[in-house]
């Protein structure tokens, strides 16, 4: 079932990286299909926990059966209270696998896609609220253009968001034929393909609020890890790769380490590799999407 699910992007690095205690508590906040839950299991004795967090309704279906699992169909944002009720205040280990799974993109109705003629829809949360369809009709330019922007890195933002806000008076956005069509003079040839991936992504960060779910995660994981635990984050753009990095190295996103009155320096982890630990040549063979995925991992001071 979880080999078609999702095949989990450097395995070996994410279980080293965690330096498993056999008795320790562990969490993995990106669950999907089970690939990395079931390779910590592995290393786990007896007394050994594992916790997952998915929020996505169809990654249930993969739960593990062992006494030692314990799973949580919640965001990751919500970490530390979700914990708490489990019974467990610090823990030994959090892994974060932030791609979206191969599954997602594979499921029409999920309007992840672009292969797809389907609903804009890209809600990780089926409660969600707002899809991309909403955003793509209700957004001021001003908005649309900041959000290709920043999140999607899409050259030519400024002139796509006009784009679409002029389109949609004629007929609101509501799937991809729809998007291809009011958008169809601002896609490069040639280049389709690559743009439409970051057109997506942008609206998908946007729709699930990726960038500040991930921050506030970040946040608790220095509350919630003990002295030596490991926190393994693995991102796949730019975008989530630098907080990571950032929180990683001084404990905050913005500015400078900050420092006490004796001028040590505050902050709560200590990178373990200077530079991203990146798939090798085999696994790129073997899988594509790992091209792109950088994993850094830090140990709580």
């Amino acid at each position: 079932m979880e080999n078609n699910y999702h095949v989990p992007v450097l395995l070996k690095e994410c279980i080293d990286g965690l330096n498993i205690k056999p008795d320790g508590v562990y969490v993995d906040v990106t669950f999907g299909g089970g690939g990395h839950s079931r390779e910590i299991l592995k290393n786990l004795g007896k007394d050994g926990v594992l916790i997952a967090f998915d929020q996505d309704p169809d990654a249930q279906r993969n739960k593990i059966d062992d006494p030692r699992f314990h799973f949580v169909d919640q965001n990751f944002a919500f970490l530390k209270n979700n914990l708490r009720l489990l019974g467990y205040k610090t823990v030994d280990g959090i892994l974060a696998d932030l791609g979206v799974s191969s599954h997602q993109f594979n499921e029409p109705e999920r309007g992840f896609s672009t292969r797809f003629d389907a609903a804009l829809d890209m809600r990780m949360d089926k409660q969600g609220k707002l899809t991309a369809a909403d955003v793509l009709n209700t957004y001021s330019e001003d908005q649309l253009h900041k959000i290709f922007g920043i999140y999607g890195e899409v050259k030519n933002a400024k002139s796509l968001a006009r784009a679409i806000v002029t389109g949609r008076v004629d007929r609101p956005v509501l799937t991809l034929a729809d998007f291809k069509a009011v958008a169809a003079a601002h896609i490069p040839k040639g280049k389709e393909h690559k743009y439409m991936a970051q057109v997506f992504q942008a609206l998908r960060i946007e729709v699930n609020a990726e960038m500040k779910v991930l921050e506030d995660f970040l946040i608790q994981t220095a509350d919630v890890l003990k002295p030596g635990g490991r926190l393994v984050v693995m991102s796949y753009h730019s975008l989530e790769d630098r907080p990571v990095k950032s929180f990683i190295a001084k404990g905050k996103f913005r500015g400078e380490v900050d420092k006490d009155f004796f001028g040590n320096e505050q902050k709560p982890f200590k990178a373990i590799t200077r530079k991203a630990i990146v798939a090798d040549e085999a696994e790129l063979e073997r899988n594509s999407r790992s091209r792109s995925a950088k994993l850094r991992v830090g140990e709580r001071l």
